[in-house]
């Protein structure tokens, strides 16, 4: 007897998000089935790799082997961009608002937002601009970040519950998409989504955000939210959680400790440079089987492995 290999058939699909404008834009999602599982149903969209950049120089607080590929641009976001998209290939730009941060520099949001114009207006791909997660100044930030670059369609994050009304409105009104971030819980997740329904938000302009943990740092926790979100979306075809999902893990996986050690200070843990981008991809690959549809990571060779990793998956 043929051996017949068992089908599942899901009645739920994940929504597509197009991000950016142009010839270079990039959609994301419209997947019918989990991740890489092409057997059973269509992945029309793979995932994509975004690369993060700070608006400020990070040297004080990366690691030597992070801040190696970019030791030329770090002072410069817009030299910095132009060098991930041209050099490493990234199909999509992160813009991490550091310098915004209450308990940090606490710079003007006026000033913020025009950084993140000269980059938006410098490079050709699509752009997320990541807040500080503090509301207020989140709130002040991305709107002026919205008004700044209305009509750029970039995406917004993190809207939470806490800010959603302001910053969902400012993407409402300048055409920007929404980043819905909650605290790694599929119930608050569906929340916000029907919030920003309520207030005006189209689904194809919403991507989840569920809060991520680097390897060793709560990622089984983050896998088994995500996991839930993609069940719930394609077996129950809850519409509220079929939107597409979006990790900021390079952030996450470089400040952790494992990550920084020098060799001196671990000398077990083997080469510094090696052991973060083994993380950092280790982390993506698990995203990956989780459901992640856009992965926002730093390390150019944790890269070039996870893009590596797509291209044989599909």
């Amino acid at each position: 007897m043929a051996f017949e290999l068992i089908k599942q058939k899901y009645t739920g699909s994940i929504r597509k998000v197009t991000l950016g404008l142009g010839d270079k834009a990039v959609t994301v999602g419209g997947r019918s089935a989990f991740p890489f599982y092409t057997f059973e149903g269509e992945m029309p969209h793979p995932p994509r790799v975004a690369m993060e950049i700070w608006d400020k120089d990070p040297s004080a607080e990366w690691s030597d082997a992070a801040k190696e590929p970019f030791q030329d641009v770090l002072a410069d976001p817009v030299a910095w961009a132009k060098k991930c998209i041209d050099d490493y290939g990234a199909e999509i730009i992160v813009i991490q608002t550091k310098s915004a941060d209450p308990n940090a520099d606490n710079k003007p949001a006026q000033e913020v937002a025009a950084v993140v114009k000269k980059v938006v207006d410098s490079v050709d791909v699509p752009v997320v601009v990541w807040g500080t997660a503090n509301h207020e100044k989140d709130t002040e930030v991305m709107r002026a970040v919205a008004e700044a670059c209305a009509g750029k369609h970039l995406a917004l994050s993190p809207v939470e519950e806490g800010d959603y009304k302001q910053i969902g409105a400012a993407c409402l009104g300048y055409g920007h998409t929404v980043v819905a971030s909650s605290p790694i819980d599929v119930n608050l997740a569906k929340q916000l989504n029907i919030l920003l329904g309520n207030l005006g938000v189209k689904p194809e302009n919403i991507i989840i955000d569920p809060t991520t943990g680097g390897l060793g740092y709560g990622l089984e926790y983050s896998y088994s939210v995500m996991e839930r979100i993609m069940q719930a979306a394609l077996t129950q075809q809850d519409e509220k959680l079929q939107q597409p999902m979006i990790n900021n893990m390079g952030n996450e996986v470089w400040k952790s400790k494992e990550a920084n050690l020098t060799a001196d200070e671990a000398p077990d843990l083997g080469d510094p440079k090696k052991r973060g981008v083994m993380m950092e991809a280790l982390t993506a690959v698990v995203l990956l089987l989780a459901g992640s549809d856009v992965l926002v990571m730093r390390h150019p060779d944790a890269v070039k492995l996870v893009k590596g990793f797509i291209a044989q998956m599909v």
